[in-house]
């Protein structure tokens, strides 16, 4: 009789071995099938085998669709270090992200392990430690390392010994992350990416006891890290080209703002995985300002790279005719409809004069400024008007703004909105309440305000520099801020 073969689960191969219980089973005096021991009787061996197996695939399923869920990089590190406790039945471990192809990023995360013992860990010579064997491509070490009784091993690292006894672990097992490597051969000049094959980095469950994982839990485990390591891959691919995106659209942008007498300038961008927001402040003559911030529609490379020509265009077009913000904007609405007909943007354009303490801003499709003083803060009253590239032929009426001496003029994209999950409504409020409570010792700084609105404005961690920390459907966050003496 043949037992059922059950199926595949999560994407892990259902073939495990029998529970060890069932061994146990069989080992005693008597036959399997004497009537004195009628629990040993051939069909009931089968069932507690069969339910070994339904217990271990269910157990499969449910860590790695938890893991399936994880969006983040360090937050699939750290659920693999969770899961694999659990299967191996260690109460603390480490994870070492260390890709075999060097273009990093390199991390180590801890569970029940603070930053001062991961720091302690890293003190031990790397060549003594199983996952730096692993790491630096020994051979044997694929199959992962047992390190039953570490005070009882007689080669042992001095340091490691004294490490292992400080944080009070006494065995260890270590695993190399590395997806299944292709089916078919890559050629040998292809380039290294983080895909099948290539070992991302290593993971290690720490025992308080001397210990080991069972012949079955190093089945399980490894079967789970094969799946982990796969969808780390995935991540660690979207990490990189987040991070590659971040630096195009960081190198598109102005590497540093001018000086102009009688005004102030500060400027904060916080990327996203779409990209596409911009800011720019450049000298004009006659001693004038223009300064501008906008946003072009969609997501990806093809977005940066349309906000790069999008913004120096604007550039060309400020200095002919800069003093005239809707000469201005018209003619980038010309060459946006005319070159990329089936995209759009919006932009803010203001053509400013320091000396009189003015401003003649035109805007199409983007909210108005934000004018901050210690007497007054609020909107900045402008037209209604299109994106450019929506209609036929764009054209809106330009505003003046003349700010009092020590005000500030906000200038924003609507990612600084969009990432709060508010309302429009209600995000427009809480920038403005964001704007007035900023503190009084603040207030001769245009980068401490932006910092300031910045920190109230959006919600914890939608503020993060590389900007991954919100959802990966977040926003370009843009603030250009200008304080007039």
């Amino acid at each position: 009789m043949n037992a059922p073969h059950p199926s595949k689960v999560a994407g892990i191969d259902s073939t495990v071995p029998a529970p060890a219980h069932t061994v146990a089973s069989v080992a005693t005096g008597t036959s399997p099938a004497s009537p004195a021991n009628p629990q040993n009787a051939p069909g009931a061996l089968l069932q507690d085998r069969l339910a070994g197996w339904v217990s271990d695939l269910t157990t499969l399923h449910e860590l790695t669709e938890r893991l399936a869920r994880t969006r983040a990089l360090d937050e699939a590190l750290r659920e693999t270090l969770r899961a694999g406790a659990a299967l191996v039945g260690a109460p603390r471990g480490l994870v070492v992200l260390e890709p075999a192809d060097g273009l990093g990023p390199d991390n180590m995360i801890g569970l029940g392990l603070a930053r001062a013992d991961l720091g302690h860990i890293e003190t031990i010579p790397r060549s003594s430690l199983p996952y730096g064997r692993i790491l630096d491509g020994l051979p044997g070490a694929d199959d992962g390392i047992a390190e039953p009784d570490l005070l009882a091993e007689k080669g042992l690292d001095p340091r490691h010994r004294e490490v292992a006894a400080r944080l009070g672990y006494a065995a260890s097992y270590t695993l190399p992350l590395m997806p299944e490597p292709p089916e078919t051969p890559q050629p040998t000049d292809a380039p290294l990416t983080a895909g099948p094959g290539l070992r991302l980095g290593a993971a290690v469950w720490l025992y308080d006891e001397p210990a080991e994982p069972s012949e079955r839990q190093r089945h399980l485990i490894g079967l789970y890290a094969r799946y982990a390591a796969e969808h780390l891959a995935r991540l660690l691919e979207l990490e990189r080209t987040r991070a590659s995106m971040a630096t195009i659209s960081e190198e598109l942008l102005p590497s540093r703002l001018p000086r102009i007498p009688g005004v102030q300038l500060a400027a904060r961008h916080r990327t996203s995985s779409h990209g596409g927001d911009w800011y720019d402040a450049l000298p004009l003559p006659d001693a004038a300002l223009g300064l501008a911030v906008g946003s072009v529609t969609g997501a990806g490379p093809s977005v940066v790279a349309a906000m790069g020509r999008l913004r120096a265009s604007l550039r060309a077009y400020a200095v002919m005719e800069g003093e005239d913000p809707v000469a201005v904007l018209s003619d980038l609405e010309l060459l946006l409809r005319l070159t990329e007909p089936a995209r759009s943007a919006t932009a803010l354009f203001g053509y400013c004069e320091p000396a009189l303490r003015k401003i003649t801003l035109a805007g199409a499709g983007h909210s108005p400024p934000l004018l901050i003083g210690e007497r007054r803060t609020e909107f900045v009253e402008t037209s209604v008007s299109a994106p450019l590239g929506m209609l036929a032929c764009w054209e809106a009426p330009s505003v003046e703004v003349h700010p009092e001496p020590g005000e500030t003029v906000l200038l924003y994209t609507d990612g600084l909105l969009h990432r709060t999950g508010d309302p429009t409504d209600r995000a427009f409020a809480r920038l403005h309440a964001a704007a007035a409570g900023v503190p009084q010792a603040l207030r001769r700084d245009p980068g401490a305000i932006a910092d300031h609105i910045l920190r109230t404005v959006l919600p914890e961690g939608a503020a993060s520099s590389k900007g991954t920390s919100a959802a990966d459907s977040a926003e370009d966050v843009v603030l250009l801020a200008a304080r007039f003496e």
